[in-house]
């Protein structure tokens, strides 16, 4: 009897896994944190191939984290980066899904929008700042408007692909059965672009969430970038490397929770971690 043997680990496009997927991230994280270690080991500044003062030590970030956790509000800082990120990105949100599934049903209106679609993507973000500092002030709503525009053409052009594409059969077999313009983009168009529409909206999610780091450089009293930015003027390496790896938890675990919504929501639909 012949045993099929199994493709080498390096085939390719062959996705590995999911145990081996695990492995090899958790391998590439413990590799770094060891080259981290390595490269920062040593009692004093002399016996270390790189100064504390550029990148000190995991055990010296470590250590850190109390003094960034009470003399430093961390949590107030958390709590005002994901309101900002929440309201700002629920509403494009709110905006953006509804254009784009009028423009990707009716092609003439995703033509009357794509020039500024195609606009607002390739702006520079950070050129949105002096924007609506002019038009909104310095205050909370300036960075709440600065996400709402950041990510809205990015919104609705991929719900727009998304609509766009679902399959001609299912459009022209719901016509054959009697179904009207609206029936059709609500029980077909929508129904079947949902899940992709989701899965835009979670990686755009962490987009907007990298967005509000400029946002918050500007009049901020609490927020992540505003403490990442006080702390590189303070020159307390050791919070800036906090709050990296912090801001790299935060954005991960968001993404976690809404990939565990999208298998509970979608569990027909196989989608890759």
């Amino acid at each position: 009897m012949h045993r099929h043997a199994s493709p080498p680990l390096l085939t390719l496009r062959l996705p590995p896994s999911r145990m081996t997927r695990r492995l090899v991230g958790l391998g590439t994280m413990g590799v770094l944190v060891l080259l981290w270690w390595l490269a920062t080991t040593g009692i004093g500044s002399e016996d270390r191939l790189i100064s504390p003062i550029i990148l000190p030590s995991p055990a010296e970030v470590v250590k850190s984290f109390p003094s960034l956790w009470t003399d430093r509000a961390l949590l107030q800082s958390i709590a005002a980066t994901l309101k900002r990120v929440l309201i700002g990105f629920g509403l494009a949100t709110l905006v953006g899904v509804p254009l784009g599934i009028v423009a990707g049903s009716w092609r003439v209106f995703e033509a009357a929008g794509a020039p500024l679609a195609l606009f607002g993507r390739n702006l520079p973000v950070a050129a949105l700042i002096p924007l609506t500092i002019l038009w909104f002030g310095i205050d909370e709503t300036q960075k709440v408007m600065f996400i709402f525009i950041a990510c809205i053409p990015f919104i609705y052009s991929d719900v727009v692909a998304a609509i766009a594409s679902v399959p001609d059969r299912y459009i022209e077999t719901a016509q054959t059965l009697g179904a009207s313009s609206l029936q059709i983009v609500r029980k077909v168009l929508v129904a079947l672009a949902l899940p992709d529409i989701y899965q835009s909206l979670r990686h755009l999610f962490g987009l907007a969430f990298g967005y509000i780091m400029l946002a918050e450089l500007i009049n901020a009293q609490h927020g992540l970038g505003y403490l990442l930015m006080a702390s590189q003027r303070r020159g307390m390496s050791e919070h800036v490397i906090l709050i990296l790896i912090i801001i790299g938890l935060l954005a991960y675990g968001i993404d976690r929770l809404l990939f565990w919504f999208q298998r509970g929501l979608f569990p027909y639909r196989t989608v890759e971690e």
